[in-house]
């Protein structure tokens, strides 16, 4: 079907029914001119909803074990994709991300004092404990026993909003970043 660009566009009746909308479809004898199905503008705000989504299942959902392939399945995308718009909207991967919210729930539960290292560990989702040795050291700047042996009095008496904010991991500046793509 050929429209001629010198008639206003109108939808025939067939087009009609078929849902074919000529203004937003220009067919020139059979060639298919810069279709799109969303403006570039409607698709970024549609990846922002979703990668919100996604950080949203991450803070949710810590605990579980969670890959950057389930959350990009989740939201739609490929696993490629999700990271890169993930970093770009939040400034780390999806799985750097992972391990923060795992590391702040763990210093959280060394602060209480009534469960190992060990069980804290498997209590916020990792299932090894040198990976989380590791991580716990490179955000926080200390090991995990060190921290609860003597982080533990710091935050005593202090509303838990207020400690949270204050004890907010940030990657150690000396440890090296170690970056992965599966939890």
């Amino acid at each position: 079907m050929c429209l001629d660009q010198s008639r206003p566009v109108t939808a025939r009746p067939q087009e009609r029914r078929a849902g074919i909308d000529p203004g937003l479809h220009r067919v020139v004898c059979g060639t298919i001119l810069q279709v799109t199905s969303r403006p570039a503008a409607t698709q970024h705000l549609s990846d922002l909803a979703w990668l919100r989504r996604v950080r949203d299942r991450i803070d949710r959902d810590y605990e579980q074990p969670l890959d950057v392939e389930a959350l990009a399945r989740g939201a739609h995308m490929s696993a490629g994709h999700l990271s890169r718009q993930f970093r770009l909207a939040y400034g780390e991967s999806p799985y750097s991300y992972l391990m923060t919210r795992r590391i702040e729930r763990a210093m959280a539960l060394l602060r209480r004092g009534d469960l190992s290292v060990t069980e804290v560990c498997f209590a916020v989702g990792c299932s090894s404990l040198g990976t989380f040795s590791t991580r716990f050291t490179e955000l926080v700047g200390v090991s995990p026993s060190s921290y609860q042996r003597d982080e533990a009095r710091t935050t005593a008496g202090m509303p838990p909003c207020v400690a949270k904010q204050v004890t907010r991991p940030i990657r150690h500046r000396g440890a090296p970043i170690a970056e992965r793509q599966s939890a």
